[in-house]
């Protein structure tokens, strides 16, 4: 029986979670139906457009995604201290973007004089909207709705467009949140969608390469930035460097290629060798991250740590974790 959300997210023990969202009526996401010979490729692109949105109003960062023919993935970030720094008119002003609000946080956020009684009531209504943008499920249910309404009424019908909930992995270490994002960028060539990642469209491994390639050498705006590896000074972003990274999918890209399947290179990008994983371990995690972590993903003690903070009896994923992220 499937966890309550509150079992799966604890952002005391990590700020980073994999999410996947899949289609009911799986072959109509995106692509092309070889039955009714429609095409719903443009469909990929407002999923893409709806994460971009939802950046710039929920307190949680985009940091790699994958839009499938069925299914999308998302790796993200919950930054709860900067929902806690918004002012109230900022909570208020960001809510609104997405939703009508409510009537006396409109006049509040006017300047209006409130009654003691109402301004009580603004500040609750405050504090509950504060913590929907910092929570996953808020996110993902703003971007499923909104795609969901837009292709029903595209279809002519109603009804469930996505099943009853999104999948999420809590990404407890460095480790495991190297792995799933290689495992999300490169999705698309594992299922021979693409040959390279610059080739692989609607991804961030995409927009990332395009950004480097780019004269001014900045990273994406709306994608959570690669700000090197681990030190005392670190600022916000992913603690890799970009050119590790960028480096490392190219090469698991190639070895996941038909004809270069189960080689191993001599020469190893260095970031396998800062995070001490052997590339035989890495690849299989690279191709099976789903299917061999459910829930929480990280060393055998961030697991047993992260499990007790849960409430949980047993300790998941024990076996897999030990072995592959030792």
């Amino acid at each position: 029986m499937p966890k309550p959300r509150k079992l799966l997210v604890s952002l005391e023990a990590t700020p980073y979670y994999h999410c996947v969202s899949r289609c009911v009526r799986r072959a109509f996401l995106c692509g092309d139906d070889a039955h009714s010979g429609n095409s719903y490729e443009h469909r990929r692109q407002w999923i893409q457009d709806r994460m971009r949105t939802l950046v710039e109003v929920f307190a949680i960062d985009l940091c790699a995604f994958a839009v499938m023919s069925n299914h999308y993935h998302v790796v993200l970030h919950v930054d709860r201290q900067q929902a806690e720094d918004w002012s109230e008119k900022e909570v208020i002003r960001r809510w609104q973007e997405l939703f009508v609000g409510h009537p006396l946080a409109q006049r509040y956020l006017a300047g209006d004089e409130l009654l003691e009684v109402e301004r009580k009531l603004v500040a609750e209504l405050v504090a509950l909207w504060r913590n929907r943008l910092s929570d996953i499920s808020w996110y993902m249910r703003c971007l499923n709705e909104a795609i969901a309404r837009q292709a029903n009424e595209e279809d002519d019908c109603s009804g469930r467009f996505w099943e009853g909930r999104f999948k999420s992995q809590a990404l407890l270490d460095e480790k495991a949140l190297a792995a799933c994002l290689a495992y999300v960028d490169l999705n698309p060539i594992r299922a021979g969608m693409a040959e390279t990642p610059e080739t692989s469209d609607h991804t961030s491994i995409q927009e990332r390469i395009k950004a480097a390639l780019a004269a001014d050498t900045e990273q994406p705006p709306h994608l959570l930035p690669f700000a090197g590896n681990p030190r005392e000074d670190m600022p916000k972003g992913l603690p890799f460097r970009l050119e590790d990274y960028l480096e490392l999918v190219d090469w698991t890209g190639r070895i996941l290629r038909d004809d270069k399947r189960g080689a191993i290179p001599a020469h190893l990008p260095p970031i396998l060798e800062r995070l001490n994983i052997d590339p035989r371990y890495w690849l299989h995690m690279t191709t099976h991250f789903e299917s061999r972590f459910k829930g929480l993903v990280g060393a055998a003690y961030k697991l047993k740590a992260a499990c007790k903070c849960l409430g949980y009896r047993r300790t998941p994923n024990l076996v897999a974790c030990r072995e592959l992220l030792a």
